[in-house]
């Protein structure tokens, strides 16, 4: 049986953790291996390691800051297929969205190799006589990321490489479900010249969370999961004192309007609604449908529908399993209560015939229609492979139902009308929009991150935002004093 551990101070260790939890091949059901689940002590000595390499990486120039990131780069880019292989065993994706992923955070990484320009800082000459000021951005500390299980690759990527970057270090605490994949990124770091103690990954499960939270020396929290825990580490994290970005849940709408290409948009709901079996904060969960485009749209969907593959993400399947047997199994559950509740079951997911092993975690897509607002299936996020399409009978009230919802993390509108598209980016509340692009993942040098309850703090991941939580601002003013201003002056200091 495979021993998951920890990464500390430039190696893996394993063994000492008292408490272990199972690892399984979710196309399977095999449990594959265990990983350890740290105590609160183990904990503290991880940050322990951090904050002795901290005092030294924050000092390391920019330019070797900045060669560690491109060595770093140029590994997960040489082993980009391994990282996927990775991905596709312990959370079930298929291993073309497993190389997305991989893709997506190599983006950061490069945007991390752009640090020196990021940090630049300003300087104003004689603000008063022979006065100068200039403005510097300094790295916090130590800082902790949790990251979820539906991206145990390009989550860690979003935050990692910029937190170094800035001359932080980084204690890692990957999810228990899916955790091989951050013990490889901190051995390439390391591989990659990252001084021992500078990247950490503990391994755990809420005991590890609370102790990363609480411990003094941690002085900024960046985390992704679902609105509840997102809501309590923001609180929690606060309360202590740290700084904290908590990305929350998602029900991201897409609206199709009358004069939208229905086939395109077809394609994208598919695309968006089910790619790693609906196991994505920016998933489409809600398609909008403003009449009289319903009855065509729902059956192009359908018809697409009927052509994929669910089955091992191995053998070339178009969507893979859930991540575990309970999540299958809440999935399940909403769609019982969807035909309950009234909605109409255009496919039934859980018919699917996988290619796969009987004992695989699988649903199949699922499609809804006719879902009012008021049902279970459209309220929560269900966070696996259903959709469901909500008919309404204008562009007024669809923006009024997006705006509604408690969530504000992605919205996309489908339409041929360019200033029907420019009104709803302007009126919607939605931290991401995209305008014909079902999912609207920002590239690295912008941020990504919701509004409302999709998010819990002030600044967004990666890009400016990402370096601007990472660091603390500091102003400077000076004058290089000569005989000419010698003397006593009791008053204030006024600029003249």
């Amino acid at each position: 049986m495979n021993l998951i551990g920890h990464f500390v101070d430039g190696k893996r260790i394993s063994g000492g953790s008292q408490r272990r939890g199972d690892v399984f091949d979710p196309a399977t059901g095999r449990r594959t291996g265990q990983v350890e689940l740290a105590s609160g002590g183990d904990v503290a000595m991880v940050v322990e390691s951090a904050e002795r390499a901290a005092r030294s990486w924050r000092d390391t120039s920019l330019s070797r800051r900045t060669a560690v990131l491109f060595a770093f780069r140029e590994l997960v880019h040489a082993r980009r297929d391994r990282l996927a292989e990775v991905i596709t065993a312990e959370h079930g994706k298929v291993l073309a969205d497993a190389a997305g992923e991989v893709q997506r955070g190599l983006e950061v990484i490069e945007y991390a190799c752009g640090i020196p320009s990021a940090l630049r800082g300003g300087f104003s000459e004689n603000v008063s006589t022979e006065v100068d000021s200039y403005s510097l951005r300094q790295p916090l500390g130590v800082v902790a990321v949790i990251s979820p299980f539906n991206f145990p690759v390009m989550v860690p990527l979003w935050f990692v490489p910029v937190a170094v970057a800035c001359g932080n270090a980084v204690v890692l605490k990957p999810s228990e479900k899916d955790p091989s994949a951050a013990l490889l990124l901190a051995e390439w770091f390391a591989e990659a010249g990252l001084p021992a103690g500078v990247l950490n990954v503990v391994n755990g499960d809420k005991e590890a969370v609370d102790a990363l939270l609480e411990h003094p020396a941690v002085k900024a929290v960046s985390f992704v999961g679902s609105t509840p825990v997102a809501r309590y580490v923001h609180q929690r994290g606060a309360m202590a004192g740290k700084r904290v970005q908590a990305l929350g849940g998602a029900k991201n709408h897409m609206v199709v309007l009358p004069d939208a290409d229905l086939d395109l948009a077809a394609d994208a709901a598919v695309n968006a609604g089910f790619g790693s079996a609906g196991e994505r904060c920016m998933a489409i969960s809600a398609l909008v449908a403003v009449e009289p485009v319903a009855d065509e749209l729902v059956a192009k969907i359908a018809q697409r529908m009927a052509g994929l593959r669910t089955g091992d993400g191995r053998r070339g399947c178009d969507m893979g399993p859930l991540v575990t047997a309970a999540h299958a199994e809440r999935v399940r559950s909403y769609v019982a209560s969807g035909v309950a509740a009234g909605a109409v079951p255009v496919v039934d997911g859980r018919d699917v015939e996988p290619d796969g092993e009987a004992g695989g975690f699988w649903l199949g897509p699922t499609l809804f229609d006719r879902v009012t607002p008021d049902m279970a299936i459209y309220t929560d996020e269900i966070f696996g492979p259903v959709l469901g399409v909500v008919r309404v009978g204008s562009y007024d009230e669809a923006v009024e139902l997006v705006n509604a919802n408690p969530y504000g993390n992605g919205t996309a509108i489908f339409t041929n009308d360019g200033g029907a598209a420019r009104r709803y980016q302007h009126e919607v509340e939605v931290g991401m929009v995209g305008i014909n692009v079902p999912i609207p993942v920002p590239m690295a040098y912008y941020s990504f991150g919701g509004w409302k309850s999709s998010l819990f703090g002030d600044l967004h991941a990666h890009g400016e935002d990402g370096v601007r939580f990472y660091t603390r601002g500091k102003v400077v003013t000076s004058r290089w004093l000569d005989p000419r201003h010698g003397g006593v002056n009791l008053g204030f200091p006024t600029q003249t």
